[in-house]
């Protein structure tokens, strides 16, 4: 029964590491955009602090105490980034790999399991994997690979009605390891109370909303980022209710 309650434990810990990594790296994701976004317009109104400067009379005390005022907030603002954004999200800017060589098939089996017990099997949906890979190996951080893909995997699952169908293909293409994993969104789902989930609500609810051209949803920050470490790419197709959804997920099999 300890060996039992052991392994049990364990594998609590491992979901809760899971769901913190995925966490971390959507907050830190978004401090990135809001860094970007705020720049842009704080380096605009600086311009035209300046532009004003010129046509404004140097006599006039209130215009220059205004023009003041406003080249303060644009500084106070850029501090604030510098000081409470950029440094807070440095943890994951910077993503080292502990490269090895691994079995890419144990990698899949690893996520699916994971999978599995944190919301697969609670929401009754199937996983069919479709893979000719069998010997073939990755040179890459076999933590971090897992971890892309239980995320890929927990969020088709909580994207999906219950009992849904989830497909998994893996294979080889042009040297990289490709793996894409497909599912019908239901809106309903992410947003039901009633059922088991395994992401914050507020990364569910983000899902949904329409994204700029290129841009993923937050939930998918750690598989980004695991993607581009490894000389990769991650594309997430359009969610639109009730229609096919793909994610696709691919690195290279040699170090680069």
């Amino acid at each position: 029964m300890s060996t039992s309650f052991n392994a049990v434990a364990a594998s609590d810990e491992r979901l809760a590491h899971l769901r913190a990594e995925v966490a971390l790296f959507m907050r830190d994701h978004v401090l990135s955009l809001v860094s970007h976004d705020l720049r842009s317009p704080l380096n605009a109104i600086h311009s035209w602090a300046y532009v004003l400067e010129r046509k404004l009379d140097t006599a006039d005390a209130s215009a220059q105490r205004a023009l003041a005022g406003i080249r303060s907030g644009v500084e106070q603002q850029v501090k604030l980034l510098e000081d409470a954004v950029d440094k807070t999200r440095a943890e994951t800017k910077s993503l080292p790999l502990a490269r090895e060589s691994f079995p890419v098939r144990a990698v899949v089996e690893r996520a699916l399991e994971d999978a599995w017990r944190a919301l697969v099997e609670a929401r009754g949906a199937t996983v069919t994997v479709m893979s000719s890979l069998d010997g073939e190996r990755c040179d890459g951080d076999r933590e971090r690979l897992a971890q892309a893909l239980w995320t890929m995997l927990v969020f088709a699952a909580e994207a999906s009605a219950p009992g849904a169908q989830i497909a998994l293909k893996s294979d080889l293409d042009a040297g990289f390891w490709r793996i894409e994993i497909a599912f019908t969104t239901r809106f309903a789902a992410l947003a039901d109370t009633e059922l088991q989930h395994a992401l914050e609500p507020f990364a569910r609810s983000q899902a949904v909303q329409p994204r700029e051209a290129g841009r993923i949803a937050w939930v998918f920050a750690l598989v980004q980022r695991v993607a581009l470490a490894h000389g990769g790419t991650f594309e997430q197709s359009a969610l639109a209710d009730g229609e096919p959804s793909t994610l696709l997920l691919r690195v290279p099999l040699a170090a680069q």
